[in-house]
């Protein structure tokens, strides 16, 4: 479905990251890890995760990288966003026990969506952590958001904040038995690795269409298939797809 978003609020959360809040015409439930495709100017659509919804207030947490994400960084209250979706396959928060023992751990810009995803969980009444990475120091947002939900760990790569190392540093797998994850391809291959029996996957891809049409996302499967990130994913069981 294409949408009109309303910018309602911008700001720098992070060195290079924004916060970008809008209004959506409606205030129908989003499943957590799902992703809106904004387009910005005469540019491609840009793969957007949902970081947060409230109502009909949704939050984007993203950090600038290329010309869309910029222009995006730039919108001032008022503003409006085409926008498609939401799109895509969610973590499966309504289908996790009560008693399960869930840990999120999330890689850079791969933070945003388990940050709705853990607040969901917990009205839920399940109780999480979570594992956040990032570069540096400065590059570390939505800490105290994190916190406010459950445990939160920090680690950076240069050891400015929290842990030094990656998120693998700071995963004692023998104490959970359900793990959600997002972030960069090399982070989620070590997450494959990682011995606890339900592993749930967020794939960060290039997507041209986003909705399965263009077969720009797609990644193999062990059976010798492919899966399309966009329309199958982004979330898959860890097991479902080679990385």
């Amino acid at each position: 479905m294409i949408q009109l978003l309303t910018v309602v609020s911008r700001r720098e959360i992070a060195k290079g990251a924004t916060e970008l809040i809008c209004r959506r015409p409606d205030a129908t439930a989003i499943e957590p890890g799902r992703f809106m495709h904004l387009r910005v100017g005469p540019l491609l659509r840009r793969p957007i995760s949902i970081a947060n919804v409230e109502g009909d207030l949704i939050t984007f947490l993203f950090k600038e990288i290329g010309q869309g994400t910029k222009e995006l960084a730039r919108l001032r209250a008022g503003d409006q966003i085409d926008a498609l979706g939401p799109l895509g396959n969610g973590f499966p928060v309504e289908h996790v026990a009560r008693e399960a023992k869930i840990v999120l751990v999330g890689g850079g810009i791969g933070v945003p969506p388990l940050y709705y995803t853990m607040r969901r969980l917990v009205e839920r009444g399940i109780a999480c952590e979570a594992i956040l990475g990032f570069d540096t120091a400065d590059s570390v947002f939505y800490e105290a958001e994190f916190q406010k939900l459950g445990p939160t760990t920090v680690t950076t790569v240069d050891g400015t904040a929290g842990i030094a190392g990656f998120v693998t540093a700071a995963l004692d797998s023998s104490r959970f038995d359900t793990l959600f994850a997002c972030g960069p391809e090399p982070m989620l291959r070590s997450i494959q690795q990682v011995p606890v029996e339900h592993k749930f996957l967020s794939i960060e891809n290039r997507m041209g269409c986003g909705i399965g049409a263009c077969f720009a996302c797609v990644c193999p499967t062990p059976d010798g298939h492919y899966v399309k990130t966009c329309s199958d994913g982004p979330v898959f069981r860890a097991e479902e797809v080679i990385l």
